[in-house]
């Protein structure tokens, strides 16, 4: 379910991220396009302007005024001083040698303006355009020049209109600013309809996520409260069937584990009894003797399963119990290792113990439960790992915590079934002993209603560790 969780966020982040990845490169190049084009547009329209004016210019010059080059040279000179465009325009009059004749401007006469537009119209007779910077002060600037041709066909000079490109520049930028701020308009408004979006699809799919972690936790038969009409409402509902159908197959099984652990219990009393009964009996023979000591065991095995079944079904239902009151902890350990040494000498095998308290260490907690999880986890170190011929058992204090780490040196466990090992009724792929696997989730249930954890790892080296962590000090109460 933690994958779910990554899995809803992550899915927000690709979300916004892809959809707003798509809409801003659609806005930069919708930008891009519109910026080229209404460059092009303005600049074309002046250049278009220029030019017009220039051919209207040189026309009337050529057919009107130009006969001599004296009367071309005052003509120039009338047409310049009376020019009416000079604040936006610079008419300027060239000779074929590309010197300023006239200017409607203070320009001295003689200077050279140094464009290509200006060589080209006197070589090609058409009119040639020009766009750059003006000598001396870096204005962009907009030239046409049209060649002024005598009536024998000769070129005489160049009629050059020049014009500043600030506004021009400065209403292309304002348009390109303003194709900005749209599609930043564009982009914020796509952002806000996917929060709306994701509101209304990611944030249900995280809330049903959390209830359905919720369910697999062991809360069997909550329920969704579903208010969607669409495939949300499919998926909760679906959701819902579920838990509810898990809820009364973890009921039935309940029950049932019950009433077979109860009806178990009172057969296998008789049995051990009697088996105890009539091992001391002086009349039996060897052979007789070794078959009841078999029946005694098997029967302790059976009971012990029945007692954890029972333990099981308590916690299930919520009868179980907590009895809490100040307990020395270590000394509570070494009382369960006590306990299992006859065990261990049977089956060959030997006990560290390690011990980093030495002083009395008071917890709150419940003495027989906290010597049920000892117990349990000293049995399953010698079923599991027995080969090893050790166990290690070591305590001690942790900041606020007490550490009780009980280690095997068997082979271990495979390290994508650890996680499951805790599940009731799991005993792993490769167990080969016998029991009813639910020993470690009773001991897991123990330590979380005393406020603490318990973690199962392979150790560094090999074997199997059990690390258990109190709580010093807790509010926990008798449950």
């Amino acid at each position: 379910m933690g994958i779910l969780s990554r899995f809803s966020q992550g899915l927000r982040q690709r979300w916004l991220i892809g959809t707003l990845l798509i809409v801003l490169a659609v806005v930069v190049v919708a930008v891009c396009i519109f910026s080229v084009t209404i460059y092009n547009y303005y600049y074309a329209t002046v250049r278009t302007g220029l030019e017009s004016k220039a051919k209207t210019a040189t026309d009337f010059f050529a057919n009107y005024v130009a006969k001599s080059y004296a009367d071309y040279y005052d003509s120039a000179y009338r047409y310049a001083e009376t020019f009416k465009e000079g604040d936006r325009l610079e008419l300027q009059f060239v000779d074929t040698d590309g010197r300023i004749m006239l200017s409607s401007m203070t320009i001295t006469s003689g200077a050279s303006p140094n464009t290509p537009d200006v060589k080209a119209a006197v070589e090609s007779r058409q009119i040639s355009s020009w766009v750059g910077r003006r000598s001396g002060t870096g204005e962009r600037v907009m030239a046409a020049s049209a060649p002024m041709i005598y009536a024998d066909g000769e070129v005489i000079g160049v009629m050059r209109y020049v014009t500043s490109l600030r506004r021009v520049d400065k209403q292309v930028f304002m348009n390109i600013l303003m194709a900005t701020g749209i599609g930043a308009l564009v982009l914020l408004i796509v952002f806000f309809l996917n929060l709306v979006f994701i509101r209304s699809v990611i944030t249900p799919v995280s809330e049903i996520t959390k209830m359905s972690k919720r369910i697999a936790e062991g809360s069997y038969g909550i329920q969704i409260i579903n208010s969607y009409q669409d495939e949300i409402g499919e998926m909760v509902g679906s959701i819902n069937e579920m838990s509810m159908k898990i809820a009364q197959t973890e009921k039935i099984q309940t029950e049932f584990i019950s009433s077979i652990s109860h009806e178990l219990r009172t057969p296998l009393t008789a049995i051990t009894g009697w088996g105890e009964t009539l091992i001391y009996n002086d009349q039996l023979d060897d052979e007789s003797r070794r078959g009841i000591a078999i029946i005694l065991r098997e029967a302790r095995r059976l009971t012990k399963m029945v007692e954890e079944l029972l333990e099981f079904t308590r916690m299930e239902d919520g009868r179980f119990t907590l009895n809490i009151e100040m307990v020395d902890i270590a000394a509570e350990l070494e009382d369960a290792i006590f306990a299992f040494r006859e065990l261990l000498h049977q089956d060959e095998l030997e006990i560290d113990y390690i011990s980093d308290v030495y002083d009395e260490l008071l917890i709150p907690g419940d003495p027989n439960r906290l010597k049920q999880v000892f117990l349990n986890l000293f049995d399953n170190a010698i079923k599991y790992g027995r080969e090893g011929r050790r166990i290690e058992v070591e305590i001690a204090a942790e900041g606020g915590y007490v550490k009780i780490s009980i280690r095997d040196f068997g082979p271990g466990a495979p390290e994508d079934e650890l996680e499951n090992l805790k599940m009731k009724f799991y005993k792993g792929s490769n167990s080969k002993e016998r029991g009813s696997g639910i020993g470690l989730a009773v001991c897991e249930e123990i330590i979380r209603y005393h406020g603490g954890t318990m973690s199962l790892a392979n150790a560094v080296g090999g074997g199997f560790i059990a690390s258990i962590y109190l709580p010093v000090s807790s509010t926990v109460s008798a449950v």
